[in-house]
């Protein structure tokens, strides 16, 4: 692929873009697609979503119960949406304030579905191993920093809030700036906040490597294959329908495609790019030795990941939201949002000589009106769903999958008692409020960090804004 300086010359970025992300195409040319569903079918489970959310619930339903018939309908290939886009961030952050999680149980719901965050890393890792996925599982932990004394107060009022939550140091600790600079070399960093419940991945490594997995334990997946209603115990597409005891819609962004549910929840886009391998000399200069993935202190963030292949992926939002919740030829990358990431990670990190872009790409994330996942099961229609990650999906779609399983199998499990189960959000406004409504609020987080800058003190403007900072990770 073509290449950008970030140097100091102009970017020339028009022909680096991926056709799904940097991820699928580094893995060498798409296998044939599976077929499509033609005609009618039965099934226990119906899954519509062959993403993170679908596949998991799939392969821990198959896993639990052999003699259960499920079957996965997908529109593009499995992982074609942020599954197979993302960060690369198994993250145990779950969307959502502890304000809200705590409507749904107190103190002990927080801590429940904090807890069930973190052990949701190292169940991916177990799977992964367990599988033989091979998709660079590195539990490195994460790293948030500081290069502004406004972005450090930051740093310390979470942490401090985190010690009134009951969280340990062994779970989340300050870091002073040479601690910081002992992992990753960055420039002015005064210091950090770093978490060892975290794991870099290749994405589509992960993802393809769930769906093979999911179908070696008698699960079929049916690609191709646009649901066109989702009702209960009955799935229709153009051309075949399915009629289950149970069905589950794992849509996440693009559930406002389907009837009935376009206010549900809107698909708020993130876009990365990803360098050129950097020279052993550069590696030397930036040390990242532990593969930490990285998050910066901004209101509008950034985060990144040291790949496997010595490339540095950074993704941050780009244009955040399209009216009527369209996402159609909107994964095309523009032009300034490659620069505008190509610049920060210029001012993040002092790199050698000109590092060239290899890929852009962008990717949907759902985001629910209270701005947390929820998961649903209905005994009496049948339908379930889970979603509304907001870019922390990674784990949570593992922990989703299997709270799904345990609810679809009736079982009285510590999962099904989460918080997040049976937690809906209300429904988005109107257009075009909804649009204005978003687009406002995100200018007003893109501006923050200036407004800081200029007037030394916290932004309440950006305070709030800060919850329509798509990550993506």
């Amino acid at each position: 692929m073509s290449r950008s300086s970030l140097g100091a010359r102009p970017l020339a970025v028009s022909a680096a873009h991926s056709s799904i992300s940097f991820w699928f195409d580094s893995l060498g040319a798409l296998p044939a697609p599976r077929p499509p569903l033609q005609g009618r079918r039965e099934a226990d489970v119906c899954i519509v979503g062959a993403g993170l959310t679908g596949l998991w619930t799939a392969y821990e339903l198959r896993r639990a119960d052999p003699a259960l018939e499920v079957v996965v309908l997908e529109r593009e290939i499995a992982g074609f949406g942020a599954s197979g886009r993302n960060g690369g961030w198994v993250s145990a952050e779950i969307a959502g304030s502890r304000d809200y999680w705590a409507t749904r149980g107190g103190r002990a719901a927080v801590q429940r579905i904090e807890a069930a965050g973190r052990e949701a890393v190292d169940e991916v890792g177990r799977v992964m191993a367990q599988e033989r996925i091979d998709c660079d599982f590195v539990k490195g932990g994460s790293l948030e920093v500081a290069q502004t004394d406004l972005e450090l107060h930051r740093l310390r009022a979470r942490t401090v809030a985190d010690r009134k939550w009951g969280v340990s140091e062994d779970d989340c600790r300050l870091l002073q700036a040479a601690a910081v600079q002992e992992r990753v070399a960055l420039r002015h960093a005064l210091g950090g906040r770093y978490t060892p419940h975290c794991a870099r991945v290749q994405p589509a490594s992960l993802v393809r490597g769930l769906a093979e997995a999911a179908e070696r334990h008698g699960v079929t997946i049916y690609e191709h294959t646009p649901v066109r209603s989702v009702q209960p115990r009955l799935v229709r597409t153009s051309a075949a329908e399915v009629h289950a005891r149970w069905v589950v819609r794992a849509t996440e962004a693009y559930t406002p495609e389907l009837p009935g549910l376009r206010r549900a929840l809107v698909p708020v886009s993130s876009a990365m790019i990803v360098t050129e391998p950097l020279h052993s000399s550069a590696w030397g200069r930036l040390r990242w030795h532990g593969a930490e993935t990285l998050l910066d202190g901004r209101h509008m963030y950034s985060y990144l990941q040291r790949t496997a292949d010595g490339r540095i992926a950074i993704g941050g939002s780009g244009a955040p939201y399209g009216f009527g919740s369209r996402i159609g030829s909107r994964l095309r990358v523009a032009d300034a949002v490659i620069a505008r990431l190509a610049t920060r990670l210029r001012e993040l990190f002092d790199l050698v000589g000109d590092v060239g872009i290899d890929a852009a790409w962008q990717g949907f994330l759902g985001v629910t009106r209270n701005w947390a996942p929820a998961v649903e099961v209905d005994r009496a229609t049948g339908l379930a769903s889970a979603g509304g990650y907001a870019g922390s999906g990674v784990a949570a779609a593992n922990l989703a999958g299997r709270t799904l399983r345990d609810l679809i199998l009736a079982r009285d499990t510590e999962l099904t008692v989460l918080p997040w189960v049976g937690s809906l959000a209300a429904s988005w406004g109107l257009e075009p409020l909804r649009f204005a409504g978003i687009r406002t609020v995100t200018t007003l987080l893109g501006t923050g960090d200036g407004l800081e800058a200029r007037f030394g003190r916290p932004s309440r403007l950006a305070k709030l804004a800060n919850r329509l900072a798509g990550s993506g990770r």
